[in-house]
């Protein structure tokens, strides 16, 4: 499939026009495409569709905090939305081009889903304080001329409207609670997978880390269950575990994605004693409250995510106790 090599250079030279009947999603204005199966995911809108054995899926995923420029914002949008889900083979991007006080580039490669190439394309949007990517995943060439012409027909607002604002401080009392990163899988025409983390933070000082990932691209649901103590010293969170379980379930009959299927194994998840740089972010406009946390290195519980030199970058969201999102499995 050589055809996104040529399509991402296309991209270099996009313009923002506006056009006639334009629906918003977040700091986003755009045309959607004719004819495409639009969702609401809680990170992005996604439109689908599938034409015989073709298929393709478009997202405008949701404005972030910029990490400084176009390019770490590029890398670290990459990283988060794409490599999190694939090995993708044959990357190339494009230069850095200016428009309307926003800087932009395109990333593209290829990755397999059930011996089949899929192209796939992001292009991110910095103005160095907010970020934005659009998505395109795709198995014919048609596909990427809608593509094409969804990136350029959107407008930007100047003013977002998510950012982080006001830091609460850095304290135990402020870290008590529940907190979430939840992202669902919006890659390929198949939907409903997900994967979620959350830290529940004590204030007698232990700690309950729990992931839940249901994938349509991985046979069995995993399951992570850790808990421990914690400590905090200024801007350092060091979590010490004292018991860690992880397994592997079998996914329902039924298919649907809140049910379980049955045990299949245990395996190790390591006892992994890590000392994070942690800051609390209010997001304005979303009354949210984020926990940052920052590590040289990647940790077993909270994966991969590169953003500026070695720095490794997990965000939580604050979440009312009692509102969690996993389910623990059968009997637990």
């Amino acid at each position: 499939m050589k055809f996104f090599l040529l399509f991402a250079t296309c991209l270099i030279s996009y313009s923002i026009e506006v056009l006639a009947q334009q629906e918003t999603y977040d700091i986003v204005s755009y045309t959607p495409p004719k004819n495409w199966k639009k969702e609401d995911h809680s990170t992005a809108a996604v439109y689908s569709r599938i034409d015989g054995g073709s298929w393709a899926q478009m997202g405008i995923y949701k404005s972030t905090a910029s990490k400084g420029s176009i390019a770490e914002d590029a890398d670290s949008e990459w990283n988060a939305i794409v490599l999190a889900l694939h090995a993708v083979e044959k990357e190339e991007k494009t230069t850095i081009e200016s428009a309307d006080g926003w800087s932009v580039m395109s990333r593209s490669g290829v990755w397999q889903y059930n011996g089949a190439n899929v192209a796939v394309i992001l292009t991110t949007f910095s103005n160095g304080k907010t970020c934005v990517s659009l998505l395109c995943n795709a198995t014919a060439k048609p596909y990427l001329k809608d593509y094409q012409k969804l990136v350029s027909s959107i407008t930007l607002n100047q003013t977002p409207q998510s950012q982080y604002s006001s830091e609460p401080g850095t304290s135990a009392e402020n870290i008590t609670g529940l907190w979430a990163n939840n992202m669902n899988e919006t890659s390929g025409y198949m939907s409903g997978g997900y994967f979620r983390r959350e830290y529940q933070f004590n204030a007698n000082g232990t700690y309950q880390y729990r992931a839940k990932h249901w994938s349509n691209f991985i046979k069995d649901i995993q399951f992570i269950r850790e808990t421990g103590t914690y400590t905090i010293n200024g801007n350092q969170l060091t979590l010490v575990p004292g018991q860690a379980t992880g397994e592997w379930w079998s996914k329902a009959k039924s298919g649907r994605t809140n049910e379980w299927g049955s045990y299949q194994k245990a395996y190790q998840h390591p006892l992994e004693k890590t000392t994070y740089t942690f800051e609390l972010k209010y997001l304005s406009g979303m009354e949210n409250t984020y926990l940052i946390l920052k590590t040289n290195k990647p940790t077993a519980r909270d994966g991969k995510q590169s953003n500026q030199g070695n720095a490794n970058e997990f965000n939580y969201s604050s979440t009312p106790i009692g509102k969690s999102l996993i389910d623990n499995p059968p009997g637990k």
